[in-house]
């Protein structure tokens, strides 16, 4: 973060100082809201979760280096005391942007957010210094920590933004208002909670009705509800997809033996091929997203190519890819799941066999409301079209509509089962595994189906020839 002065914050915030001996004494370090992150000069940001109340830290935050402590009460120790701590950790982060001066790049979707941020992250810091959300700290605390890293060198800042409902994006562009908008998809993830795809629509939509006269928005050509949103904004329109009439297109989309995609990319500046280390085609849509904004942002074609081509996976648990020293290929994807990228993971799954057995490990999907049944069979029926090996279904109810699924496809026998969690998936796979076998694991982020791609990987350290994600 820039240099402030904790009088400085105080007046950003509106909030009232206490215990602090010299008001001149600068914030120099992060901001950070858990005790541990403390460096000295950070401001700890004291929240009161439902378990844990970060007022309970700010000792142990002060005797860490912490220069003072951002809170909703006095705390015995240098403090900046406010109404709210959300409020106005969201006051610090316009203002630290508003000063800089920095490109602000948002980006939004139903799926595929934080792998196409990671994308655009990679390609933007061969062109400048950038800064972009970590993980999928997408969120009213994670967006205002991410924009407060910036520094008087940041020239472009990447934030991805999530939504639960109808508002949601529009505040967050208030934190941090953007200059270039993309908007992926509109899909089902959370459709439960919005109640529609045009309830979802609408909130995503919100992220290019704040964009100004002078800005861009970047929009999915090949998905009717995205390239609606066009007449929602009064910025410049840039399309990307497969569609014929985008202007950042891919032609010739291709999978290699191994599942990796492979394009000629076509800009309005020129053409260049593009042959990714990611695995599956989906993340060609992702690909030509990050190539359109950095397009817009003045990066040449072959520049944006070369930046894809050598662009990996920046966050934990997307289609990470781990050969074992036995031959057994891990395809880490728990992090979350939806029916989009579901389909997506398993025709990945199915591309990157090339005739070996396949394995699909699912969890249930959350928040579908009264689509979930339906959804998950879908997923189920599509695992057996796509001829994948043996299909696992790990959990509880919706896991049972994911092999009924299968079942009612035509995948009888021991073509599919279903297994009560993930001990019980872990345990079934070590008794069956074989050299040259391909297993994906994937499951919403509640289910916690990581733990099985974790346990597979146990005691088989992969050789650096193993390691195949491109970290």
């Amino acid at each position: 973060m820039i240099a402030l002065s904790l009088a400085e914050i105080a007046e950003i915030v509106g909030g009232r100082s206490h215990d602090i001996p010299d008001p001149a004494a600068r914030i120099t370090g992060p901001v950070v809201i858990d005790s541990r992150a403390v460096r000295p000069g950070a401001l700890f940001a004291a929240f009161a979760g439902e378990n844990v109340d970060g007022h309970d830290y700010a000792r142990r935050a002060h005797e860490a280096g912490a220069a003072a402590v951002l809170a909703a009460r006095p705390v015995g120790v240098p403090a900046i005391v406010v109404e709210d701590v959300q409020s106005a950790l969201g006051a610090l982060a316009r203002e630290v942007v508003r000063r800089l001066g920095t490109e602000v790049v948002a980006l939004t979707g139903s799926s595929g957010k934080t792998s196409t941020k990671d994308l655009i992250a990679q390609v933007l810091q061969r062109h400048a210094p950038t800064v972009w959300t970590p993980g999928s700290l997408n969120n009213e605390i994670g967006l205002p920590l991410t924009a407060l890293t910036a520094t008087e060198e940041t020239r472009h800042l990447v934030l991805e933004m999530g939504a639960r409902g109808t508002g949601h994006i529009r505040y967050l562009t208030g934190l941090t208002p953007p200059k270039i908008g993309l908007v992926l998809n509109v899909g089902t993830a959370h459709i439960g909670e919005f109640g529609g795809r045009e309830q979802i629509a609408l909130a995503k939509g919100e992220l290019v009705e704040v964009l100004p006269e002078d800005g861009t928005a970047v929009l999915n050509a090949d998905d009717p509800l995205v390239r609606a949103m066009a007449s929602r904004t009064k910025a410049r329109v840039l399309l990307f997809g497969e569609a014929r009439d985008a202007d950042v297109r891919a032609e010739n989309v291709r999978l290699t033996a191994t599942g990796q995609p492979s394009f000629r990319l076509q800009t309005p500046s020129g053409c260049s091929d593009v042959t990714m280390r990611l695995y599956g085609e989906h993340h060609v849509s992702n690909a030509l997203a990050a190539a359109a904004v950095a397009h817009e942002l003045g990066m040449s074609v072959d520049e944006i190519a070369l930046a894809l081509s050598e662009a990996g996976t920046l966050s934990r648990w997307r289609m990470e890819v781990t050969e074992r020293p036995d031959g057994v290929t891990i395809v880490n994807d728990a992090y979350n799941a939806n029916p989009e990228s579901m389909r997506a993971a398993l025709r990945a799954l199915a591309a990157m066999g090339g005739g070996r057995r396949t394995w699909a490990v699912l969890g249930p999907m959350a928040e579908l409301g009264d689509e979930a049944l339906a959804e998950h069979d879908a997923v189920g029926r599509l695992a057996v079209r796509l001829n994948v090996s043996k299909l696992v279904a790990v959990g509880g109810r919706e896991a049972s509509w994911l092999q009924l699924g299968a079942y009612n496809e035509g995948s009888w026998g021991e073509e599919s089962v279903h297994v009560s969690d993930a001990q019980a998936a872990v345990d079934l796979l070590r008794s069956e595994l074989r050299p040259g076998d391909v297993v994906l694991v994937k499951a919403s982020r509640s289910v916690g189906l990581e733990r099985v791609a974790q346990a597979l990987l146990e005691n088989t350290a992969a050789s650096s020839e193993g390691q195949v994600t491109g970290r």
